[in-house]
């Protein structure tokens, strides 16, 4: 049987602390997660990382494994006779009633190893899996003692929609966990989507749910926008030339004659841009035809002729 040397599997010092065999961890996890690297070798090379995390991650098992360890670096002991030592025999280094096998998320780890314990390395079986090592946990499985469920880690994040609009990379706060984690915002997130940091919090996947903050201009549904553009008598009743805000910056639209207060424009490709694929939603213009108030004295007579050259009446007929 191989020896495991998880020191090396890690890349860490034998005298390394915790939070240098968590940081390191947390490093390469995100490397070779199956989600995130899709290179030959990536999962076998994630599921190592993390067996060796499952014993150095822990102190009561690193200690034991150390003892081993050290046998084995010494060569004056053959770390292979430790093992049947270890079963709860008098000063052995199981004790009685073995080592208890902490998981964090056994279902996630179910669907990485596979279940019934295959993804665990013999070596890793035989020192903690209950088959003549410290164990006494009947292998991994769902046999296993639970003694430790760690939850789906969520939290919520709010994003604006320029962020949204053209992907951004921030710096977020997680006030559940304390701590801030360096968030790639991706184009077209929509509110009620969530965006994963595989590994990101002990190994364990960190899921963010995005929260896109109500635009001061622009009104979303789905990946079209809806702006509102209010425009002069004068420009309603004979045409003319407007400028509209989108998200990357002001257009040049033409309002036509005889345009009324409420009345959309589409203007295709002008929206949020699609999350999965190319191309955009569409940007929709809503017009309000803005009375005037406080006419000069020019514009009220202004005003006046028009009404004494108006012949439409548009109340006519209505209740007749």
């Amino acid at each position: 049987m191989e020896f495991k040397d998880y020191y090396q599997i890690l890349g860490v010092e034998r005298q390394a602390d915790q939070k240098t065999v968590s940081k390191t961890f947390r490093r390469l996890a995100r490397e070779s997660h199956p989600d995130v690297n899709k290179k030959t070798g990536a999962e076998d090379r994630f599921k190592e990382i993390n067996e060796a995390y499952q014993v150095l991650g822990d102190p009561q098992k690193r200690a034991k494994y150390d003892q081993i360890y050290d046998a084995y670096k010494s060569g004056r002991v053959p770390w292979q006779d430790l093992f049947g030592r270890a079963a709860g025999a008098p000063g052995g280094y199981g004790g009685p009633g073995g080592v208890t096998f902490e998981v964090g998320n056994l279902e996630d780890l179910e669907q990485i190893f596979g279940r019934g314990g295959g993804g665990f390395s013999d070596f890793f079986q035989q020192l903690f899996g209950g088959m003549g090592g410290f164990g006494g946990m009947g292998g991994f499985g769902r046999t296993a003692t639970r003694t430790r469920e760690r939850p789906r880690l969520e939290s919520t994040v709010e994003v604006t929609l320029e962020d949204a609009f053209h992907g951004a990379r921030r710096q977020i706060h997680v006030p559940e966990l304390g701590r801030t984690f360096d968030v790639e915002i991706p184009k077209g997130v929509r509110s009620g989507q969530t965006i994963r940091l595989a590994g990101a919090v002990e190994g364990q996947d960190l899921f963010l749910r995005v929260q896109v903050a109500p635009h001061r201009y622009f009104e979303r549904a789905d990946d079209d926008l809806t702006i509102e553009v209010p425009i002069t008598f004068e420009e309603a009743a004979l045409g003319g030339q407007i400028e509209v805000p989108t998200p990357d910056g002001k257009i040049t639209m033409t309002v036509p004659s005889g345009t009324q207060t409420g009345r959309r424009f589409r203007l295709k490709g002008l929206g949020m841009p699609h999350a999965r694929g190319e191309g955009r939603g569409d940007l929709y213009v809503r017009v309000t035809v803005v009375t005037p108030t406080a006419l000069t004295p020019q514009e009220r007579e202004a005003f006046e002729e028009l009404r004494r050259a108006q012949r439409s009446n548009p109340r006519q007929g209505l209740w007749s």
